[in-house]
C-alpha cells in the first residue's frame, strides 16, 4: 500500500491539511496511518477518490454530517442524495432570493410625502403545554410593544416576567423617533438584564430568559432579539424568518457541522449561547424594519418552532385566529414545552392620513 504524507495528500486531493485534520476527528477521512511516535498522518493512495468526492460536495457546500452519509453509500445511493440535495438548495435559493429583495427594499424604500398613517393590531397567548408543570414564558402586547420571553432554571417564570416588565414603559404614549428607538431598546434591554441577575441574587437557583420583542414606532418596527425564541414577517404570501437563534445547534449549522433537521433532534438543542442572566451582560441583535400595510409579525417561544415546521407556520399565520391555530398545533404535537405567541397586523389607521415633508 502506498502512503502519501499529509502535505502531499492535501495536493493531490484539493483539501487543506487542516481539512484533513477536522475530518479525521469528525471520522470523516481517516488517515492509513498516524506515526505513534510524532502524530503524523499518513493517507493510501486509494484514498484519493473519497478525498477528492468530500472536496467536490463541499464545493457544493453541502454540511459534513450529509457528506458522511453520503460517502458511505455506493455510486447510485450517493448520486441519488446528491441530486435531492441540490434540489434543496435550488428551493432554499429561491427563498434567500426573496429575503435578498425583501432586505433590498428596507435598506433602499424612500418615505413617501403622502402617508398613510399605520397601526398595529393584535392578538397574544401563552399555553403551559402538555407536559411542563409550569408555564415559564411571558408574552406581552399592547399599542407599542409586543414581546415573547421564555425563562429556564428554577426561576425561570419570575426572569421571563422580569425581562417583559423592564421594557414595558416602552409602551406608554408619547413620540418615538425612529432614528432613536434602537437606542431606546438597547438602553432598555439593559435593564432587563440587570432584573434577571438581580432576581438571581447570587444564590444557587439559576434565572435565566430569553427575549424577543418588537417596538411599533408608526412607519417603521424596531426589532431586539436574544435567545431562541424567534421573530416572523408574512408579507406578500411570504415567510421570513427575522432573528437568528442564539444556539449551540443554531452555531454548529452555520459552521455546517449540522442539517437542520438533525439539530432537531440533537441532544444540546436546547443549550444557548446567549441569554439574560448569568455574569455578563449579552450584547442584543437589533435591526429596524420598513413597515407595510398587510404585513403580520410573529413572536414566538421555541415551545412553536421546536415542533411545528416554518411551512406549516407559515400555513396557519396567513389564516384567521392564528395564534390559537399555533397554539393548538404543538399541543397536538405533543405539547412538550410551554409555547407563547404573539401575532400583530400592520393595517391602515382609522385616523386620517398626514403629509410628511
Amino acid at each position: 500500500m502506498q502512503l502519501l504524507t499529509i502535505g502531499a495528500f492535501a495536493k493531490a486531493s484539493r483539501l487543506s491539511p487542516k481539512a484533513l485534520r477536522l475530518y479525521d476527528e469528525l471520522e470523516l477521512l481517516r488517515p492509513a496511518r498516524v506515526d505513534p511516535d510524532t502524530g503524523y498522518r499518513y493517507y493510501a493512495v486509494e484514498q484519493l477518490g473519497r478525498a477528492r468526492l468530500v472536496a467536490w460536495l463541499r464545493r457544493l457546500g453541502m454540511p459534513l454530517a450529509e457528506i458522511r452519509e453520503v460517502c458511505a453509500l455506493d455510486a447510485a445511493g450517493a448520486a441519488r442524495e446528491i441530486r435531492a440535495y441540490w434540489g434543496r438548495v435550488e428551493a432554499e435559493t429561491a427563498v434567500r432570493r426573496d429575503l435578498a429583495a425583501f432586505l433590498v427594499d428596507q435598506l433602499t424604500g424612500e418615505s413617501r410625502r403622502d402617508t398613510t398613517m399605520l397601526e398595529l393590531r393584535y392578538s397574544a397567548r401563552s399555553d403551559r403545554g402538555h407536559v411542563r408543570a409550569a408555564n415559564q414564558d411571558t408574552v406581552y402586547a399592547g399599542h407599542r410593544l409586543l414581546a415573547v420571553a421564555d425563562g429556564f432554571g428554577p426561576k425561570g417564570a419570575p426572569a421571563s416576567s422580569a425581562a417583559v416588565e423592564a421594557l414595558k414603559f416602552l409602551d406608554e404614549d408619547g413620540e418615538l423617533a425612529a432614528g432613536s428607538v434602537l437606542n431606546l431598546l438597547e438602553e432598555a434591554v439593559r435593564g432587563a438584564s440587570e432584573a434577571v441577575r438581580d432576581l438571581a441574587g447570587g444564590g444557587e437557583e439559576t434565572a435565566g430568559t430569553t427575549l424577543t420583542a418588537l417596538l411599533w414606532t408608526g412607519s417603521k418596527v424596531a426589532l431586539v432579539h436574544i435567545g431562541d425564541s424567534r421573530a416572523y414577517l408574512l408579507r406578500d404570501g411570504e415567510l421570513f424568518r427575522i432573528t437568528h437563534d442564539h444556539s449551540v445547534v443554531q452555531s454548529l449549522i452555520d459552521e455546517g457541522r449540522l442539517t437542520p433537521e438533525e439539530a432537531e433532534s440533537h441532544p444540546q438543542r436546547a443549550l444557548l449561547m446567549k441569554a439574560l442572566g448569568g455574569g455578563m451582560a449579552p450584547v442584543p441583535d437589533l435591526r429596524l424594519h420598513e413597515a407595510r400595510a398587510g404585513d403580520r409579525y410573529l413572536l414566538c417561544s421555541d415551545g412553536l418552532t421546536g415542533v411545528v415546521p416554518d411551512r406549516r407556520i407559515k400555513e396557519l399565520l396567513g389564516g384567521e385566529h392564528a395564534v390559537d391555530a399555533l397554539i393548538g398545533e404543538a399541543n397536538a404535537a405533543g405539547g412538550p414545552d410551554n409555547v407563547s405567541c404573539v401575532v400583530a397586523d400592520v393595517v391602515a389607521s382609522t385616523r386620517p392620513p398626514v403629509t410628511v415633508g
